[in-house]
């Protein structure tokens, strides 16, 4: 199989570049048994799972998040609901993106290690090596997909408005309804560059870090307005009960946005071909529906209704 053949190349990579770093380092006869068994083990236990890999351990599925974007993924402080540990912490990561985590992981035989990192900080992660992939809610653009290669889609997410619903724009049937609204979103989204722009004579402010600081701002009544992907509108109406979500129904009316705008993949290193190859046919095996199930799972048990 194509699968099976390009995972057993990458494997092969990564344990010739081990085994050459290990030899230029130190003479191998010298190696205590103890030493030699470990080492025995993990290659054992790599190509039991011909797992690929980009961080260099091929027994480790190592993802990166924000750990702070629910209902994708967020942070809390035990393993309810099959939570996974956070890289360096005590805390542990779970949600939606976790959840397909889980998956691929079971499917290539490795354990998943969840790695907290900001936003902006996400693809660089992944270009130095530092993680095997991200998967954090990512629009396949164009612009990420020129440092970095994504898999198929493993979510559709669809535009909308959220806003108060004693506001003026609680009743607004189109993006032309928004005019003059003052408006932000999340720093480096599509919702903010793309979407925000397209609003006649908004008040744009200064995009906020993270998704809870955007819903915030609308809770606080620094804005009128703050456009969003579906699942986190939908999750936003959990924490908020004044919040109201509009949707336009992805007419002429509604914000134009692209495929890649709105089609959500996991990123990994340029050429990563083995990975990327596994990581699809896991997801070849699931349907929007699936997707959609999963996703209402993570917003059942999503913790923004505690904050």
């Amino acid at each position: 199989m194509k699968l099976k053949n390009a995972m057993a190349l990458g494997l092969a990579s990564v344990l010739a570049v081990g085994l050459t770093a290990c030899g230029s380092s130190a003479d191998t006869s010298a190696a205590s048994p103890a030493d030699s068994t470990a080492a025995e083990s993990t290659v054992a236990a790599a190509d039991a799972a011909g797992a690929p890999d980009g961080d260099g351990d091929p027994t480790t599925l190592t993802v990166a998040m924000e750990c702070a974007y629910a209902p994708y993924n967020w942070t809390q402080s035990d393993d309810s609901n099959g939570a996974v540990a956070i890289r360096g912490s005590s805390d542990y990561a779970y949600g939606y993106d976790v959840m397909m985590a889980k998956k691929i992981g079971e499917a290539l035989g490795q354990k998943v290690q969840i790695v907290k990192l900001d936003w902006d900080s996400l693809i660089p992660a992944v270009m130095s090596g530092d993680v095997d992939c991200v998967i954090a809610g990512q629009s396949i653009t164009a612009e990420r997909a020129a440092q970095v290669d994504f898999s198929d889609p493993y979510y559709y997410a669809s535009i909308i408005t959220l806003t108060k619903k004693d506001s003026a724009y609680a009743n607004a049937a189109s993006v032309a309804d928004l005019a003059g609204a003052t408006a932000t979103s999340q720093l480096g989204t599509i919702w903010y560059d793309t979407c925000l722009p397209q609003i006649e004579n908004a008040n744009i402010l200064p995009a906020q870090e993270t998704a809870p600081a955007m819903l915030v701002a609308l809770n606080s009544g620094a804005c009128d307005i703050v456009v969003t992907d579906r699942p986190t509108g939908q999750a936003a109406l959990v924490a908020y009960p004044d919040f109201t979500l509009l949707d336009f129904g992805g007419g002429d009316g509604d914000f134009q946005v692209s495929d890649e705008d709105i089609n959500i993949g996991i990123s990994m290193k340029k050429g990563n071909t083995a990975l990327k190859d596994a990581i699809n046919e896991v997801l070849a095996t699931m349907t929007t529906d699936d997707y959609n199930a999963l996703m209402d799972e993570a917003i059942s048990v999503q913790p923004l209704s505690d904050n």
